[in-house]
């Protein structure tokens, strides 16, 4: 529901779609990992992070050289500080508050919390972007969180 309207008049989004199908199964094994590590030994979060980020970026340098090569490197000083800005900011600090919240969390509501990022994206869009947002999509964002939320319940059994 919330990526309906953009793949009707945008079908090279179905490939932002699979792709970030393929970022979530990526995301949800590394956070099974870092909850296994945590289960099995008292880990220091910041060599945690950093295995796990190195094991990514050598994963994922082949297929970027590979399938974009000519837009690898960046070109300009803009470029090196977006770079440094979502590199620095954005994923360090954000993995650490994921990794940090893991080993108190379960499995099952950290995957949970995990499937708000559309939402939050559509809010970004909606009101960062200012890009127009059908009600279409605003219900798929309302049903993803009560979905979170029901998801989240504890069993009274």
């Amino acid at each position: 529901m919330i990526t309906g309207d953009e793949l009707q008049h945008n079908m090279a989004g179905i490939y932002g779609v699979i792709i970030g199908l393929l970022s979530a199964a990526m995301l949800a094994a590394s956070m099974v990992m870092i909850k296994q590590v945590h289960q099995t030994e008292k880990t220091s979060l910041f060599p945690l992070m950093f295995i796990i980020s190195l094991s990514g970026a050598v994963a994922l340098i082949f297929p970027s050289v590979f399938l974009n090569a000519e837009n690898f490197y960046p070109i300009s000083w803009q470029d090196w500080g977006l770079i440094l800005i979502y590199g620095v900011i954005m994923q360090c600090v954000a993995w650490g508050m994921i990794a940090y919240a893991i080993p108190y969390l379960s499995l099952s509501l950290t995957g949970l919390l995990l499937l708000s990022e559309p939402v939050i994206a559509l809010v970004i869009d909606a009101f960062y972007l200012e890009k127009a947002i059908t009600l279409w999509q605003w219900s798929g964002a309302g049903i993803t969180l009560l979905s979170i939320y029901l998801g989240s319940l504890k069993s009274r059994h």
